[in-house]
């Protein structure tokens, strides 16, 4: 971490809305040591304190004191769902994300994932089998993975006498388990988000499935769209959104606000100065060009993809640590390299470019995984906006949980 001045502290503690007592207390010195920091006495302000200072003033900047409403973040990732909903006056009280790496990223841009007022844990699960453990909430918000099941005919379940619905069609599934959540809470909206191909997987029937317990089975008012992230962020990303709503609601897709033109390209998210460890070693650049040319002899479409600044760049995949093939960038006089983690964070819409606000803990690889199975934030903005007026008309006319500490033996366990 780069050195920080006495006038940037100082601007983060106001930010953070702390005195110089308080502020002693939060990064555990004493009042002496912040006055030394404030007076530039100091030669070097200790980087993690000034870090631990950094996120006590983004979370307090974040408002969660005037929250309007509460949800809860599962499959979190890092917290791309999440963003959005926080921008809209929400207060996320329960986050649920079993991969540990993807935690300590979300541990390090939402510290307040461990206070009185959050509950986070790793495996959904066991909530989905005690979801009264799940603290009350007034909007679901779930980035769930796809898994495989079908949907047989009630009429021939009912033949054979055997039962029907979520509890069995969805049984073993990770849906099954937000489904479980969501009728035992039933909360005034939600949003899940997964991949476009969701709606065809297996000849549409898992779509139908899904459809039918959220629509019919647990009686909510749904609409679903695909949108491609290209008018926002320089990528060609199509992920499908499903919204619902407990009540009938103003809430429409077709109110969703594209911004006009062709939208950014490549070179608005990129660095001038790049580590040379990001571009492709000769071995691995001699290995690609090989695997495309012999598949163009085959007839095949496989092989890396090269852009350029003017370029708009393929979907960023979780797999992208291996070799960089999908997104690789054009260096005259050079070969290509891949994107820094820095620059997914930003293709992915989590910083704008320029910016570097948002924490990256993990090793590069982990760092790659993770946005690359990320959803990219904009979208999510752009969905939130539109989400919130229905929201707040929900929890108008039929109240909304009560506020306050909630009490938990489930938190994040320390990464190891």
């Amino acid at each position: 971490m780069d050195d920080i001045g006495t006038c940037e502290f100082a601007d983060l503690m106001t930010k953070a809305g702390l005195c110089i007592n308080e502020t002693a207390e939060a990064l555990g010195v004493n009042d002496r040591t912040v006055r030394r920091y404030l007076k530039g006495e100091s030669k070097r302000i200790d980087p993690l304190k000034v870090e631990k200072l950094r996120n006590i003033a983004n979370t307090r900047s974040r408002g969660h004191s005037e929250s309007s409403f509460r949800f809860v973040d599962l499959f979190a990732g890092i917290g791309g769902l999440r963003l959005p909903f926080e921008e809209i006056g929400g207060q996320c009280v329960f986050t649920s994300e079993w991969d540990r790496f993807s935690r300590e990223t979300y541990a390090a841009n939402f510290p307040e994932a461990s206070d009185s007022e959050h509950q986070s844990v790793g495996d959904i699960r066991p909530f989905a089998n005690q979801p009264e453990l799940v603290p009350e909430h007034d909007v679901m918000l779930a980035g769930f993975p796809c898994q495989p099941f079908s949907i047989a005919g009630v009429s021939k379940k009912n033949a054979l006498g055997r039962p029907h619905g979520f509890l069995c069609d969805t049984q073993g599934t990770l849906f099954y388990d937000l489904a479980r959540i969501l009728e035992h809470h039933r909360p005034a909206a939600f949003l899940l988000e997964n991949v476009k191909n969701l709606e065809r997987h297996d000849g549409g029937k898992t779509f139908a499935t899904i459809m039918h317990v959220l629509k019919e089975e647990l009686g909510y008012h749904v609409e679903y769209r695909i949108i491609s992230s290209a008018p926002w962020v320089p990528q060609k990303r199509e992920r499908i959104f499903i919204v619902g709503f407990r009540e009938k609601s103003r809430f429409s897709f077709s109110e969703l606000a594209i911004p006009d033109g062709s939208g950014p390209r490549l070179g608005s998210i990129l660095d001038e100065q790049v580590d040379g460890k990001y571009t492709l070693t000769e071995h691995m650049w001699s290995y690609l060009q090989g695997y495309k040319e012999k598949h163009r002899k085959a007839g095949n479409g496989f092989g890396y993809s090269l852009f350029g600044p003017d370029d708009v760049a393929r979907t960023l995949s979780a797999r992208y640590f291996k070799d960089g093939s999908e997104i690789l960038v054009e260096q005259p006089g050079n070969r290509p390299r891949r994107l820094t983690p820095r620059e997914c964070a930003r293709l992915m819409g989590f910083e704008k470019p320029g910016r570097t606000e948002f924490r990256i803990p993990v090793s590069d690889t982990q760092a790659y995984r993770q946005f690359g199975n990320a959803v990219v934030v904009p979208v999510v903005r752009a969905v939130a906006k539109i989400m919130k007026p229905a929201i707040l008309d929900a929890l108008e006319s039929g109240g909304h949980v009560l506020t306050g500490p909630i009490q938990s033996e489930f938190l994040f366990p320390e990464p190891v």
